[in-house]
């Protein structure tokens, strides 16, 4: 398995559904992934400023629904020679259209993962994936507000708690993906739960330029 996560999970990789494992087997040289499908969102009331906030750097978003159109575009590049997969999402309410932007980052000197979340890379997030029943779940651990390759750790109240399952249902023939955001202090912030399905397009057929929050990461956060 290629891609940032095959490197995280290393032989762990071989145990995920082959659909799983393909969808995030791209490499810097493969294609790009489009997925469309329908999510339920919800979201908590303690946090609504803070989402409107992070609404305008295309990270998490204020509304809820049911049935929300949704996309998302997948592709593996390099970040200032870090490999890296950035996913654009986007989920259509009615009247409004949220975008929810990350790059996937793999640092292969302290072997981790790292995820840039919104334009800019503002919140940086060491992942830990790992395989249960032939899906990916992925974990959240330290974070940093991140700012032109200067790093703050958040604290401990100011965290989010993440954790996002990504499996495959034969049956019905489509992804299936559940992910939640949480806070010690304001409990539930976040969470879209639905189906998709899946086609990967030539990389010619997309800007990979554009689909990448930032330009660069001049470091890393510290090991």
């Amino acid at each position: 398995m290629t891609g940032v996560y095959g490197r995280a999970l290393g032989g762990d990789a071989d145990e995920l559904h082959p659909n799983v494992r393909d969808r995030y087997s791209l490499g810097p040289e493969g294609g790009v992934t489009v997925g469309r499908g329908r999510m339920d969102i919800s979201r908590g009331v303690h946090t609504l400023p803070a989402l409107y906030a992070m609404a305008s750097r295309d990270m998490l978003f204020p509304e809820a629904g049911h049935d929300v159109r949704f996309a998302v575009t997948t592709v593996d590049d390099e970040l200032s020679g870090h490999e890296a997969m950035m996913t654009r999402r986007i989920f259509n309410f009615d009247g409004t259209r949220r975008r929810f932007d990350s790059a996937t980052v793999w640092d292969e000197r302290n072997e981790r993962l790292l995820d840039y979340l919104g334009s800019g890379g503002l919140i940086a997030t060491e992942l830990h994936p790992r395989v249960e029943d032939g899906a990916l779940v992925v974990e959240a651990g330290r974070q940093w507000l991140h700012r032109k390759g200067r790093y703050v750790g958040l604290p401990e109240t100011m965290e989010a708690s993440v954790e996002v399952r990504d499996r495959y249902d034969e049956t019905g023939e489509r992804y299936h993906v559940l992910a939640t955001v949480e806070n010690p202090l304001a409990g539930h912030v976040l969470s879209y739960r639905g189906t998709f399905t899946q086609e990967r397009e030539a990389r010619s057929d997309h800007d990979v330029e554009r689909l990448k929050p930032m330009r660069g990461l001049p470091k890393l956060p510290p090991a």
